[in-house]
């Protein structure tokens, strides 16, 4: 009995650094150079131009699909074996085609921004630009709100050794950083910081506290380097925005994430509307658990359950197997259909990067998903969720590449909706025990603390930190202030005192990504609408799926709002839709409750 199944990638390239792949790399190399060159020398949209700009802006598009077709091969070398130093060396490769493509759009960007509107309007209604029609509009919006172009290339420019340097600061800063971990038995151990989060998922709580009392020291050791880099990311960010044109500085990630104001209010109205349900659920988390009030390292405890079942991989892809067939038969036949054409790599082995990921060639339909299958549940809710996002390239990849373009607010959608078909099954299955699906309640728990607490406690404190920031640097001192007080505010009752973690702006990572701005609330966002649809499957049955799987064809053509309401007639500007999916989540909190008593006894 296997572990796991290695992925093929000759489809994609026939070797690394075969023929086919050096000629595709000059081949892009020669397209980046020709379109750049004509796009500079060309003058800006208008109406004697229309079939030369047609022109380059296809061959935009050609070179961004070539850019996925090369970063899913270099991506899936590197991944599965994370010491060969070739693979790891073309990582700089793929950095320049990124970079060349985000140039690309520049380009376009200011060719279009100030061009008359019946000269615009006629060049997105020409024949071969109409599949394009909200990407070309969406890139003129975004160009009316950039800089000159010798002011964004100067940004670009700097960007490199100033904004992004700023990441990379944090990167090293927290790679590096190491702490004494001292282990309730009197044991001293040297740790990297890395395990620190993994030492608060233990089952024990007072390893749990250690690891937090001893992981916060160490960040207070470098709690001053950690907020020069927050400072200089906020502090750049709030000055491009403000040059480009934005009135609030949400505005760029609300841009970013295809979403509305309204739609982001009614998130949160929704949110508080049902905090007393929420906290309801993290009380029984903490009932669970043996605790009557929760501190930030009981967030991901572990409950011990009983005889836990362990899968082979085989047994493992049977239980997806058998939960997507009863629900969704097309959905199943695509799972059989990935590992057929042996696009998973799963198997676990040494030298390979951990986490999970799917990624897809624009260029020839393709997606690979990138795991490690050890035996649990988690991982088989993993393969779920990474074929959720193949399934859900699969469903566009007639669409032109731009518009499979989708946000990062979408992208968790077709996933998470996935493990949901998943955990399903598994409650349904008459011959699944007690203990399994008392395994899929406690997720149920944990993601509700996760994406309906912990992830609103950081864009909260983002929203908070940004505000401060307009006014000048913001010190250790507050930086600690605003995010303990966020989670009492957040948590409540449900706090244990003295059980916020002050240091949470300093070792949480999202807190320092440089390629997109208020990274945290998307996936709130793509959570609850996964249990939004989930709920709407339920009510409807077999009937919603052609629904579904419209809205995620379109979900990289159309802002969130627009998408929902074209394809599932439903309204996420208004915060009703919003609270019936949270409040999904009360058949599982009672399951949960009857399980726990059941398995672990009246004790929990």
């Amino acid at each position: 009995m296997s572990k796991g199944v290695k992925w093929d990638l000759t489809s994609v390239f026939k070797k690394f650094n075969g023929p086919d792949m050096i000629k595709f790399k000059k081949d892009m190399k020669n397209g980046f150079a020709s379109f750049q060159k004509e796009a500079s020398t060309t003058p800006a949209l208008n109406a004697k131009n229309q079939a030369k700009w047609e022109k380059l802006f296809l061959e935009a598009q050609n070179l961004f699909a070539g850019m996925s077709h090369y970063r899913l091969y270099i991506e899936c070398l590197c991944s599965a074996e994370a010491t060969n130093g070739e693979y790891t060396k073309e990582e700089a490769t793929l950095n320049l085609y990124q970079a060349e493509v985000a140039k690309n759009e520049m380009y376009l960007k200011m060719a279009f921004k100030d061009a008359k509107a019946e000269d615009f309007n006629a060049f997105i209604s020409r024949p071969k630009l109409k599949a394009n029609k909200f990407f070309l509009t969406e890139l003129r919006e975004t160009g009316k709100r950039t800089m000159a172009s010798d002011l964004e290339a100067l940004a670009s420019d700097l960007s490199v050794d100033g904004f992004h340097s700023w990441g990379r600061l944090y990167n090293t800063i927290s790679g590096k950083l190491n702490f004494d971990m001292h282990y309730p038995d009197g044991k001293v151990v040297n740790t990297p910081i890395a395990q620190c989060r993994s030492l608060m998922g233990n089952a024990d709580r007072k390893i749990r506290k250690a690891a937090f009392d001893c992981g916060n020291k160490a960040w207070d050791s470098v709690a001053d380097s950690c907020a020069a880099c927050i400072n200089g990311l906020a502090g750049n960010r709030l000055i491009l925005a403000n040059k480009r044109g934005y009135k609030n500085f949400l505005d760029v990630a609300l841009e970013q994430a295809r979403i509305s104001r309204k739609t982001l209010n009614a998130i949160f109205e929704a949110l508080d509307e049902c905090r007393p349900f929420i906290l309801k659920i993290a009380k029984a988390k903490a009932k669970a658990v043996g605790l009557n009030k929760l501190a930030f390292y009981d967030w991901e405890a572990p409950i011990d359950l009983p005889n836990a079942d362990n899968f082979t991989w085989e047994e493992g892809v049977k239980v997806l197997d058998n939960a997507f067939g009863i629900a969704y038969p097309r959905l199943q036949e695509f799972l059989r259909f990935e590992l057929k054409n042996k696009w998973v790599d799963s198997e676990p082995k040494a030298g390979k990067r951990p986490g999970a990921w799917c990624e897809t060639s624009f260029r020839i339909g393709e997606s690979r998903v990138f795991m490690s299958f050890t035996g649990s549940l988690n991982d088989i809710s993993t393969l779920a969720h990474e074929t959720g996002h193949a399934f859900h390239s699969e469903m566009m990849k007639d669409m032109v590449p731009y518009s499979q373009k989708y946000p990062m607010t979408l992208a968790e959608t077709a996933s998470t909706f996935a493990e949901k078909i998943l955990a399903d099954g598994i409650l349904k299955d008459p011959k699944a025990s007690d203990v399994l699906k008392l395994s899929v309640l406690t997720n149920s728990i944990n993601d509700v603390i996760s994406y309906m607490l912990d992830i609103p406690i950081r864009f909260k404190f983002e929203k908070a930190f940004h505000e401060e920031r307009q006014n000048g640097e913001v010190s250790v001192a507050r930086l600690k202030e605003i995010m303990s007080q966020t989670m009492r505010d957040t948590f409540g009752e449900m706090m244990e005192k003295g059980g916020e973690n002050p240091y949470y702006w300093a070792s949480k990572l999202h807190f320092y990504a440089t390629d997109v701005t208020f990274y945290n609330f998307p996936y709130t966002f793509g959570y609850l609408l996964s249990c939004g649809l989930m709920s709407m499957f339920r009510e409807e049955g077999a009937k919603f799926l052609p629904k579904y799987e419209a809205f995620l064809k379109f979900t990289g053509d159309e802002m969130a709002h627009k998408v929902a309401k074209k394809t599932l007639k439903v309204d996420l500007e208004n915060k009703d839709f919003w609270v019936k999916a949270i409040m999904g989540h009360e058949s599982d909190l009672n399951q949960f409750e009857k399980l726990i008593k059941k398995v672990m006894g009246k004790k929990k």
